[in-house]
């Protein structure tokens, strides 16, 4: 029986230049990786530490991405190791296989999207009403899933975020605010359902998780052992659970950290069994 593990990316494994400098040291920094480019830059980053680690990850577990990215977003990430056979984008909304999305899986999710929330259009127009031009740089709809705000955060009221949060609330949606990117998610989709899906077919009987948002929570609650990097929205509102751990490190150190307990618990837990 393998050991799954299922992973947030960005500000969890992954950071780009922007979120490197959580706690980067000046003295004696870390050595990184480059792990995306886009447009002819270098975009995240993870410690050379890290990838090494997760390479090592590959000889005692599953390895499963699993992130509210699209998929062609996903696919600009080049992780050290072999190539994930699973992966979850589109916060749980395409389960990939082998790089290819599962199209059976994807209708399972629409299906149940169409009767358990607001249709994706009501919450799109309610941000483009809402929505102040003055601290709004983009609208963006992912994979017709979901919708997200790229904003500046020190424009940004937060009190409208607040308010946005209520209004998706009474719709079964949920707001979370990522960095520079507020995201309106339907409730019924969520990371845990494509994970538990992946353990189903590979007969995973130890599922480990990280990641640092709201977005992560369901994920995190549903492993049999979890952990929270020191930074982030979880982090920020002190969410913690009994399975969860929250680690004092933040920023790229904290994606070491966590790939760290990854290969420990993935080890220790192939010993147990």
């Amino acid at each position: 029986m393998p050991v799954l593990v299922a992973s947030d990316l960005d500000r969890t494994l992954i950071y780009s230049a922007a979120a490197l400098s959580l706690t980067m040291p000046d003295a004696r920094a870390p050595r990184l990786l480059c792990v995306e480019v886009h447009e002819h830059r270098p975009l995240s980053f993870m410690t050379e530490t890290a990838a090494q680690l997760l390479t090592d990850l590959a000889d005692a577990a599953v390895f499963v991405p699993t992130t509210t990215r699209t998929r062609k977003q996903y696919l600009r990430i080049n992780l050290p190791g072999p190539a994930p056979a699973y992966a979850v984008c589109a916060n749980g909304g395409h389960l990939l296989v082998d790089g290819v999305s599962d199209p059976g899986w994807h209708r399972r999710v629409t299906a149940r999207l169409a009767g358990e929330c607001a249709p994706l259009a009501e919450v799109q127009e309610h941000l483009l009403r809402t929505a102040d031009p003055v601290w709004v740089r983009k609208h963006r709809v992912a994979e017709d899933l979901f919708a997200y705000l790229v904003v500046e955060r020190e424009l940004l009221p937060e009190d409208w975020v607040k308010e946005l949060a209520v209004w998706a609330e009474n719709r079964g949606w949920t707001v979370s605010l990522q960095g520079r990117k507020i995201y309106a998610v339907p409730k019924p989709l969520t990371k845990s359902a494509a994970v538990r899906e992946i353990a189903r077919r590979t007969g995973a009987d130890l599922v480990l998780a990280a990641g640092d948002s709201l977005l992560d929570t369901d994920l995190l609650l549903a492993a049999d052992r979890g952990w929270r990097p020191g930074h982030g929205e979880l982090a920020d509102s002190g969410w913690t659970a009994p399975s969860v751990g929250a680690l004092p490190e933040r920023g790229v150190l904290a994606g070491e950290r966590i790939v760290r307990e990854f290969l420990r618990e993935a080890r220790q837990g192939g010993v147990r069994r």
